[in-house]
């Protein structure tokens, strides 16, 4: 009996064992959901003080980049946050650039105007920006069944779709919380698995049913928007990551956007992400974001996404006419415009800013593990904002207000501007270096 008994206990302390390694990553995710507690140890307070930079690349910006500065070193104090950056471009050009904060709080490395962010759900502006290149070449019919270019179909439900519902989140796609596929569900919630090929991305959610008919109802979806980079592989004959290096990277000259790793690199210029509670922070949990790469898996620069948000005001990149269709907001079976004012990959908005008066924009803010980010393209101003944080607010708009200061200051400077030649005297200069 004794023997038996050391045999069930051992049944009993390996099963037990098991369920908590099964279990350990929904704890880990609900946790820095902060649904459950966290150890109380490795806490960290952000330091007051913090090193500042910024980059004037336009002298006729010189007062709006200062305005900006001081905007950005209040914004990153009042949010609590460890770095903020931010970067605007005006007339197809990057014309500010700065930071302010630590991009490492532990080796108390500072944040530069090169430090690269998870960027999220921005990086459906990305996959947008791609697709409508392919959508200009003829490559891809935005009103075609989806079926008509990928094959196999690993969902039979989803040969209907076309590639405008699913940039729009009209096709009835599950988000991540609303997946059935079981095994896949928990693969977004463990994170720790590899997809060099947005195609093999699709295993997570294809035994999941869809949620409603493709455009009777408006669904956020970031995996219907995997599902749309699978497509525009498929109809252009490459791979998802090609096109984005091909159509949108290098034209844009964005040279740090990139597939976010799972673990820093040493010597990267990437920062670490915070899980920020009650004004004290930690570092986020190591995750791989690749099997969600076409709607929030890449880092990137303000820089960078400011230059991207210019190239939408080039017709030479986006035709008018393209533009018209991907910034116009998508309208349901029945007619209506969906809920969220909801484009092609990106949201259209109309405001009334002070001081500016009606700010059109089109705009995709991201929300990602320890970070958040927004790029703001206003057409009318001929000018884009990008900024970016490494750790998350509680309502976006805490973080999102900063747009209204940064526009403006160039708006100002831009409509007393408007007159003079494009071809204006540019230089690059450091207007300063703030400790």
């Amino acid at each position: 009996m004794g023997r038996l008994s050391r045999v069930a206990s051992w049944s009993v302390a390996s099963s037990i064992c098991v369920l908590l390694w099964i279990l350990w990553p929904y704890y880990l995710f609900e946790a820095h959901s902060g649904t459950l507690p966290l150890s109380p140890f490795g806490w960290h307070s952000v330091p007051e003080q913090a090193p500042a930079t910024q980059e004037l690349l336009d002298t006729r910006f010189e007062r709006a980049g200062k305005l900006a500065m001081t905007s950005l070193i209040a914004h990153r104090a009042e949010m609590g946050a460890p770095a903020l950056s931010a970067a605007v471009a005006v007339d197809s050009k990057v014309v500010w650039r700065g930071a302010v904060g630590w991009a490492d709080i532990k080796s108390k490395r500072a944040v530069d105007v090169e430090t690269l962010f998870r960027i999220g759900s921005t990086s459906k502006a990305i996959t947008a920006t791609a697709l409508a290149q392919l959508v200009q070449d003829g490559a891809l019919n935005l009103d075609a069944p989806i079926g008509n270019y990928l094959q196999p179909m690993p969902n039979p439900q989803w040969h209907a779709i076309t590639a405008r519902q699913l940039a729009s989140h009209m096709a009835g796609i599950p988000n991540y919380g609303d997946n059935r596929d079981w095994l896949g569900l928990y693969q977004t919630i463990k994170l720790d698995k590899h997809y060099p090929d947005v195609r093999k991305a699709l295993s997570l959610f294809d035994g999941s049913p869809l949620l409603h008919q493709p455009g009777s109802q408006f669904e956020y979806s970031s995996l219907g928007t995997v599902l749309l980079g699978a497509v525009m592989s498929a109809a252009a004959g490459k791979s998802y990551r090609q096109i984005i290096s091909d159509r949108v990277l290098a034209p844009s000259e964005m040279t740090g956007t990139r597939v976010a790793p799972m673990y820093h690199e040493d010597g990267s210029n990437l920062a670490r992400f915070y899980l920020n509670r009650n004004g004290r922070i930690r570092e986020w949990r190591p995750v791989d974001l690749s099997h969600r790469l076409p709607g929030g898996g890449f880092v990137s620069t303000p820089t960078d996404l400011a230059r991207m948000g210019a190239r939408w005001l080039d017709d030479a990149y986006v035709s008018a006419s393209t533009r018209a269709v991907f910034w116009k907001p998508q309208t349901l079976n029945d007619g209506s415009v969906n809920a969220q004012n909801y484009a092609l990959g990106w949201r259209w908005r109309e405001w009334t800013v002070d001081g500016v008066g009606l700010a059109r924009n089109a705009n995709h803010g991201g929300v990602s593990r320890g970070a958040q980010c927004w790029l703001l393209v206003f057409p009318d101003f001929q000018l884009s904002i990008a900024f970016a944080i490494n750790t998350r607010t509680d309502e976006f708009h805490q973080f999102g207000a900063l747009y209204e200061p940064l526009l403006r200051a160039f708006v100002d400077t831009y409509q007393q501007s408007s007159g003079a030649s494009l071809d204006a005297p540019q230089g690059a200069t450091i207007l300063s270096k703030q400790k």
